[in-house]
């Protein structure tokens, strides 16, 4: 396909991303201050390279706790970008406390939610559809991973859509083999699903996969969702068959970021990660239109992503 372009818990505490001293501006006259890295989200592009129009428009967003991100008018970008599939995550809230206004949208009559069993506020994803799913299951089948509602998986026809929270190795890295476990595992289970049809992968995957994908890559190779061991795991599900669908379409395209943190104006300043994704089976590489980053949008410490495919 040609190409078209050259946090968890802890997450915003480990992010390091304030501007090294010397590419400050200095009093005195010194060197001024590097002009804010501007991204510009292209044109939406609806059709496939063979000329197909999109027939599926999918949504994922990262909301960093969906009854704040409901105060913050999310629901109505939702009803702006009006995607057939809406997947959400971290979204910290039990099913029995969700905010009417997400709870009960008409637009989507088909909801799953899946929330941590151990801990309340913590973790948690959900899907909305405007189609019904064949079938929708929730985790991966380890108990080890699956008690912290991370995945939904829903089967549709000719494909399946699994919406993905992955964990964060944390501050100090102290769950770092704990990621290393769940990559593991994560990938064995899409692997099943992909023998039996196409997949597309969403949501916040925790990792920045290349130096593009961040603002600072030499002052964060220590820091959760950069190190060498998340990067390569991320490499090993790509290795397997999968494809970025972003970098598929934009392999140079700098300054694409889906997350900055609260700390140091860094979202003005556009100092940010690329760690939202859909990830697809390379089957479906033929029918890919285009997958957008709305970084525009507000009401969280992630922007939502959008893909357009013709399945």
């Amino acid at each position: 396909m040609p190409k078209r372009g050259k946090k968890e818990d802890a997450k915003s505490e480990a992010v390091q991303d304030e501007e090294p001293e010397n590419k400050k501006g200095k009093k005195g006259g010194g060197k001024d201050a590097e002009p804010v890295p501007v991204y510009e989200d292209a044109p939406d592009n609806l059709t496939s390279d063979d000329g197909k129009k999109y027939t599926w428009k999918i949504s994922s967003w990262n909301v960093d706790g969906i009854r704040a991100w409901v105060k913050k008018e999310g629901v109505n970008w939702v009803r702006e970008e009006d995607p057939d599939v809406l997947c959400l995550q971290e979204t910290k809230c039990a099913e029995k406390s969700l905010p009417a206004e997400i709870k009960d949208m008409p637009e989507y009559p088909h909801k799953y939610w899946a929330c941590s069993d151990e801990k309340e506020g913590y973790s948690g994803v959900a899907m909305l559809s405007k189609k019904k799913p064949l079938n929708v299951s929730y985790g991966i089948g380890i108990e080890e991973h699956d008690k912290e509602g991370r995945v939904i998986t829903a089967e549709y026809e000719s494909f399946y859509l699994v919406a993905a929270y992955v964990p964060n190795a944390s501050r100090g890295l102290v769950r770092l083999d704990y990621r290393q476990r769940w990559d593991v595992d994560f990938r064995g289970y899409l692997k099943g699903l992909d023998s039996k049809k196409p997949l597309i992968l969403c949501g916040d995957l925790n990792v920045a996969h290349q130096e593009i994908d961040l603002k600072n890559p030499k002052t964060n190779k220590k820091t959760p969702g950069f190190t060498p061991q998340e990067r390569e795991g991320f490499g090993a599900l790509l290795a397997e068959g999968f494809l970025d669908s972003f970098r598929e379409l934009y392999p140079d395209k700098p300054y694409a970021y889906t997350f900055w943190t609260y700390m140091m104006n860094a979202r003005a300043k556009n100092v940010g990660w690329r760690l939202d994704y859909f990830v697809l089976s390379k089957a479906l590489q033929p029918a890919l239109c285009d997958s957008k980053i709305r970084s525009k949008a507000l009401g969280s410490d992630h922007c939502p992503i959008t893909l357009y495919i013709a399945i």
